[in-house]
């Protein structure tokens, strides 16, 4: 039996929303016996792969889960958190070690164990409705065409997906299509939820209310959840616990981490509580521990850049054309003038921007934040010249932008490969374009460099249909970071990443940018990525009609570290202010 097949089995459950309750929920109690346990993790392992090539993905995982626990674990690329789901759906078996559920071992996947992973297959034939209705038909057999209907209704409406009823996952977004396999399974019902990173490709207004949803479901019927997550927060909002699941092979668990916070938890009210910040810096102090540990000796392997300049630079345009005047330096490196976005559609014309007006300073670096479908992406690809602008104007450096060129680093969340060219190769395309007049050592040293800058310096031969998603994601962002672009663009370059290598790749980030003095623009929904790396926060309001609703002024000292920022005194005033004003908009 599939993954798709064993969604969940049938809870009797009430729709009407849970009683808030501000007792809670005990983490310390009497131990259960073992048939007490609701889910038993024993000597736990499991490998890839024979003899002199096996590789120990999990090793020595012992985890005791009661009966209507919540638990998060906190999962690393290559760390085995989807082995470990799957090993408790029971999709694949141990090497030795047993999963138990309630005193029994699990040895095949069950009615009782919904899975959702963070990549979830959807019929590509059916609609939205056809896909959520598929589990839901499939669960509650018995249950009236009437009541089935209303069931699949309202979890799609849940997910915000009313609108798109009808079409299907070719005509959705990443995001869409994850919200139809979130509200898939929670439709179905089932006791114990698996999740395996399903919301984080969401915005934070959906991620949150999804969040306050599951844990809606699970505080009313009681159900065991197992979260694994890369948001810290996702993890204190939801938890009663936190596991890290540290990097392998041989993927161990770290120390736990209770979450003695009252519930029903307020995400506005945890900004100023004490006890929120001491166990939010608790958990990430140790994974910056983890991290350093897990790069110790890295630094000392990079390979270092030649002092070559890119033919996209003014450096390198006047040693060309020494007569070209000197621009003085301006606050409109990079401007938008009333820039406006209008698309075609069956009820006539829709302006998803409008009226898009920014001005920034050359080296500055720009958060863009705002939920789903309010256009910052479209803002970020007319700059990029990979969309026309409808109306209005956008210049760089002087010049007004019609077509994509080199001169702009683009680093989109899914970044476009050619499977068949490795890494090194991929990187080469963009080094070869912009440093033609280097020598093939110079550009051979560049395209190192910054391979091995974002972890890859073992992966540099492997071809690209060969890479997990996490690293082709490593090299879109070593091409970009390759090309000293006049501007870099991004648009949620991490936020399919795991915590570790989200976090590495900000340092990485945050380091080139110091070097180069690039100007830069990012388009994010973490509000934390957002302060932490940007000198201004622009805020967009919900589309369409789209445009800039407020610019917060980042004024927290460089070089920034994310311990430091936790410990600065201004820093959960700037974080209450940016999710204020996303919880003001209406997601419309």
């Amino acid at each position: 039996m599939s993954a798709q097949t064993s969604i969940a089995a049938p809870v009797r459950m009430s729709i009407a929303p849970a009683a808030e309750t501000k007792t809670p929920i005990s983490i310390v109690q009497a131990a259960p016996s073992a048939s007490e346990y609701c889910l038993e993790l024993k000597n736990l392992n499991k490998s890839y792969g024979n003899g002199t090539h096996a590789t120990a993905v999990l090793k020595d995982i012992n985890l005791q889960i009661k009966e209507g626990e919540f638990v998060a674990i906190v999962g690393f690329s290559g760390s085995g958190k989807t082995t470990l789901i799957s090993l408790i759906a029971g999709l694949i078996a141990p090497d030795s070690g047993e999963v138990l559920s309630k005193g029994k071992p699990i040895t095949e996947p069950g009615p009782d164990r919904g899975v959702v992973f963070q990549s979830y297959s959807l019929m590509p034939w059916m609609t939205v409705r056809d896909n959520v209705a598929l589990a839901v038909d499939q669960v509650f057999k018995d249950v009236p065409k009437a009541e089935r209907m209303a069931r699949v209704l309202k979890y799609i409406d849940m997910v915000n997906l009313t609108p798109a009823l009808d079409k299907r996952p070719a005509e959705l977004s990443g995001g869409m299509r994850q919200r139809v396999a979130v509200a898939r399974a929670l439709a179905a019902n089932p006791d114990i939820l698996l999740l395996d990173e399903p919301l984080s490709a969401l915005d934070a207004l959906t991620r949150a209310k999804l969040q306050d949803e599951i844990i809606r479901i699970w505080s009313q019927e009681k159900k065991t959840v197992i979260l694994i997550t890369n948001d810290v927060d996702e993890g204190i909002i939801m938890a009663d616990r936190i596991i890290p699941l540290k990097p392998g092979p041989g993927a161990t668990f770290g120390p736990e981490f209770p979450v003695a916070l009252a519930r029903p938890r307020d995400r506005a009210a945890m900004n100023h509580s004490d006890e929120f910040k001491k166990i939010r810096k608790e958990i990430t102090q140790y994974l910056i521990g983890v991290g350093a540990d897990k790069n110790a000796g890295d630094g000392d392997k990079v390979v270092k850049l030649p002092t070559v300049v890119p033919n996209t630079s003014n450096d390198y345009q006047k040693a060309a054309a020494p007569q070209r005047k000197e621009t003085p330096p301006s606050d409109r490196y990079v401007e938008f003038s009333k820039v406006s976005k209008i698309y075609p559609s069956k009820k006539g014309p829709i302006k998803v921007v409008e009226e898009f007006d920014l001005k920034i300073r050359k080296g500055e670096f720009i958060s863009v934040i705002g939920h789903s479908g309010c256009g910052k992406s479209t803002a970020l690809s007319m700059i990029a010249g990979l969309t026309d602008v409808s109306e209005g104007g956008i210049f760089l450096d002087s010049r007004e932008v019609h077509t994509a060129g080199p001169d702009r680093g683009i680093v989109f969340q899914a970044p476009s490969l050619v499977p068949w060219l490795t890494a090194y190769q991929n990187v080469g395309l963009g080094v070869e374009q912009v440093f033609p007049h280097a020598s093939a050592g110079e550009r051979n040293d560049i395209i190192l460099h910054y391979l091995e800058r974002v972890g890859l310096a073992d992966a540099a031969q492997k071809k690209a249909r060969d890479l997990s998603n996490g690293m082709k994601q490593r090299v879109g962002i070593a091409r970009a970071f390759a090309l000293s672009p006049k501007l870099l663009l991004l648009d949620e370059p991490f936020g399919m990443l795991d915590s570790l290598t989200r976090w590495d790749l900000q340092e990485v980030l945050m380091e080139v940018w110091a070097r180069t003095q690039l100007t830069a623009i990012m388009v994010t929904h973490d509000v934390d990525e957002a302060i932490l790396l940007a000198d201004r926060v622009v805020m967009m309001t919900n589309g369409p009609r789209a445009k800039v609703g407020k610019i917060m002024e980042v004024d927290l000292p460089r070089p920034r570290s994310r311990k430091a920022l936790l410990e600065h005194p201004d820093y959960y005033r700037l974080r209450e202010e940016l999710l204020n004003f996303l919880n003001d908009c209406d997601h419309t």
